[in-house]
């Protein structure tokens, strides 16, 4: 039985490198069952002394050069939050190429998996399947690790009178200080009959052998 592919889209301040090697034990664990592919956001995000709590995505091994967003929601600063409120934001729609693209050059896949704005990314991937917005789309299921709705007022258009009818993992930890536990849960009504794993932990992606079995059986529906 040949493995499932699936397309891997990392955090904030992460790169395709730095998210294949934070999920080796997710690797380890789903080798009989999945083949994992990377890839890296095309927006460059500026280092950060400040460190405001989106860093916590960064991999302590991660240059600058390395670090990456798939959108902005500071248009001027070039930055972004995941709480922060704004009417626009700056490079989605290159972010979305570079999914199109990957599709294009490394498929077919047979799902997507995003961690925190790579997961907010995920969904919008999965509401413009639903509406059949776009042919190259064409996931059989999706995997949201701490996942999100954009705060952007742009991206509203996303989550409107929409249910999403791909089957849907959603991970989330009770602890995680980066994305609360209720900003993933409130990507759930979009995803009616979502499977959901919870974990006592924070922002990673969670591979203990406590949660194989999950993982397994919502993977082993599409083998």
């Amino acid at each position: 039985m040949a493995p499932l592919r699936i397309l891997c889209v990392h955090g904030y301040r992460q790169s395709g490198g730095s998210f294949r090697e934070k999920t080796g034990s997710l690797r380890k664990l789903l080798r009989r069952h999945a083949e994992l592919e990377f890839i890296t956001a095309p927006h460059q995000v500026a280092p950060n002394p400040a460190r405001n709590p989106q860093d916590q995505e960064k991999s302590s091994n991660v240059s600058d050069e390395d670090q990456r967003g798939w959108w902005f929601s500071d248009v001027q600063a070039r930055s972004f939050d995941a709480r922060q409120e704004s009417e626009s934001s700056l490079g989605l729609e290159e972010s979305l190429d570079t999914v199109r693209a990957a599709v294009k050059d490394m498929g077919p896949f047979d799902g997507i998996l995003g961690f925190s704005q790579g997961a907010a990314l995920v969904a919008m991937v999965c509401a413009l399947q639903e509406q059949q917005l776009e042919p190259a789309f064409n996931f059989r299921f999706a995997i949201l690790v701490a996942g999100f709705r954009s705060a952007c007022a742009q991206h509203q258009h996303f989550y409107e009178d929409l249910h999403i009818t791909l089957p849907s993992l959603h991970v989330f930890g009770h602890e995680d200080k980066v994305i609360p536990e209720r900003m993933s849960r409130d990507l759930l009504p979009l995803f009616p009959g979502a499977h959901i794993l919870t974990h006592p932990g924070g922002h990673f992606v969670p591979a203990a052998s406590a949660h194989r079995q999950v993982y397994q059986e919502f993977l082993q529906s599409f083998q």
